[in-house]
């Protein structure tokens, strides 16, 4: 880059940082007639803001249940009775409520960031400084790529839709293939880290970092597509050089304590690298709702919200925890019966009191003997600066933070050997063990790390994901992890109801087998009943994308 381009490319960025420098404003969306109006996009000002929406609402119906329905349930870390059954028993349709709303969430950023792009290119003048049309192209784009990463790891081949001219619901769109999905994945997030800057203008929003961390973790996936066994090199070595340069130059470190990452107080922390930004009081949509669903009671939100009773870890996710005591992972992921906080209440007798997890309800198991979900679970209103109401929180939904990209390196370094010794990759995997209060490894193998991310990123949605990059390269494997699970109803009894070190897990027999059977039948999410009926040619086999069409 030449010096004249350079300090123009500085003056556009230290506009930015003016223009966006605070976040309330940031998070406020404009109208959406305003976004889709060709004379909305004549400042910089509202360049910007056109992409404000792909931060929250777009995603919000994937976030909502589905994110821990599908990502977390079918990975087998969530056990239920009813809530989410379907997709812990891998037995999720065409009308599965997760299913639909997750299609299309994923389906809404695509158009949101086609609408952004699109008119950003057509309409913004040339008095709108370049390096802001830059900037807000490389959001739409890296949020379209990361959309499409979801869409094709659930549905296997979906339709590319790179502009809104060609709608979802034209009969006669088709699906396009797995590889050249992910050829889309990698153009649109590589485009991104190269015009985003390498610091974020505003807080929350993208910047080079995050792009890059992102294409590590898309050139590890993509490492496996298409493969019989083995990973793709280039892809392998492309996934550690990226990852290698966020670790190098983000100056993102790991939060020294683990459950401070899930925390209101330490939204946009240290370690996160990318993360939706949610408002408690904003539109409907612009909020964290996943409280509703996963707190086990009332008593710890405080309203009438609190539905998670029913929902918990499984058997297979607390048995992937080396110790449930001295993994301090654990504990901020789920509640088992006697454990303790001291940051987070809970309503007793009409008292806001110390969360102190109980054990059983005159002597009868209930919900109180189970696991219950802690991870995003962030408390009162009196928890949280009083930012919390029925449905609405404002934490931060982690879609890549800096403990990724450390796992990401060390499996992209141990590829296809069966183990590996690297010093480096020891020490980023090490450290994320380290933080965890667990003793280091002096060699790692493939199922070190799977075993590590499983625990690492529970109830964080990306269960699910950790299976389908091992499908693309090793199917079987993949099908017999998974068929292997222990998905049944189980009690967890303490040792000490008032302060729990251990805990025994007891399997209890029900009518239901405690696991499923994963084949290439329900592997893959099936299409959305609705989707189908209004575009019957998504039955037809997937064709290339015409990467040269305009």
């Amino acid at each position: 880059m030449n010096k004249m381009k350079y300090k123009g490319y500085l003056a556009c960025l230290a506009f930015l940082s003016f223009l966006t420098g605070c976040d309330k404003e940031f998070l406020e969306r404009p109208p959406k007639d305003r976004i889709v109006d060709a004379n909305y996009y004549q400042t910089a000002e509202q360049v910007l803001a056109s992409t404000t929406p792909l931060y929250n609402v777009v995603w919000f119906a994937y976030n909502d249940k589905a994110s821990h329905g599908i990502g977390d349930a079918r990975g087998g870390l969530l056990y239920s009775g009813s809530y989410q059954a379907e997709n812990i028993r891998m037995n999720t349709t065409g009308i599965t409520g997760e299913n639909g709303s997750a299609w299309r969430a994923f389906y809404n950023v695509v158009g949101q960031a086609n609408t952004a792009i699109t008119n950003i290119n057509r309409y913004a003048p040339a008095s709108v400084p370049e390096g802001v049309k830059q900037y807000a192209i490389g959001e739409g784009r890296f949020m379209r790529g990361l959309a499409y990463s979801y869409l094709v790891q659930n549905w296997d081949a979906v339709p590319i839709i790179a502009n809104n001219e060609t709608v979802l619901t034209d009969t006669t769109i088709a699906r396009n293939t797995v590889e050249s999905v992910w050829e889309f994945i990698i153009r649109d997030i590589r485009f991104a880290a190269k015009v985003l800057p390498n610091a974020s203008v505003a807080t929350g929003r993208l910047n080079k970092w995050a792009a890059e961390g992102m294409l590590a973790k898309m050139f590890l996936t993509r490492a496996g597509v298409g493969q019989n066994g083995t990973r793709n090199q280039t892809d392998l070595d492309s996934a550690a050089y990226y990852a290698k340069r966020v670790i190098d130059n983000s100056g993102a470190s790991l939060m020294p304590n683990y459950a401070d990452l899930f925390k209101t107080a330490n939204n946009n922390n240290q370690e996160s690298l990318f993360a939706l930004q949610w408002k408690y009081d904003g539109d409907w949509g612009t909020q964290n709702s996943v409280q509703a669903f996963l707190a086990y009671g009332s008593s710890l939100t405080g309203f009438g919200d609190g539905w998670g009773g029913d929902i918990g870890a499984s058997l297979f996710a607390l048995n992937q925890y080396e110790d449930l005591n001295q993994d301090k992972r654990r504990k901020a992921t789920y509640m088992l019966p006697g454990d303790n906080y001291d940051y987070i209440h809970e309503i007793v007798d009409e008292k806001i009191v110390p969360l102190h997890v109980r054990t059983d309800n005159n002597n009868q198991a209930d919900y109180r003997s189970r696991a219950s979900v802690k991870k995003y679970v962030v408390g009162l209103p009196s928890d949280n600066a009083g930012k919390v109401t029925q449905q609405h929180t404002e934490i931060n939904t982690y879609m890549l933070r800096l403990a990724d990209v450390y796992l990401i390196y060390a499996e992209a370094v141990l590829g296809n050997n069966a183990s590996t010794s690297d010093a480096l990759a020891l020490q980023y995997f090490n450290a994320v063990r380290a933080r965890a209060g667990l003793d280091p490894k002096s060699s790692i193998t493939w199922e070190d790390i799977h075993r590590e991310r499983l625990v690492e990123f529970a109830m964080e949605g990306q269960a699910w994901y950790e299976f389908t990059r091992l499908h693309y390269y090793k199917p079987q494997l993949a099908y017999d992890l998974l068929s292997s699970q222990d998905r049944g109803l189980f009690w967890a009894y303490p040792n000490d109801k008032a302060n729990a070190t251990s805990w025994d897990l007891v399997p209890q027999s029900t009518a239901i087998s405690r696991t499923v059977t994963v084949n290439s039948g329900n592997f893959f999410l099936p299409l959305p009943a609705t989707e189908l009926s209004r575009a019957p040619n998504l039955r037809k086999a997937p064709v290339p994308y015409n990467f040269d069409q305009k």
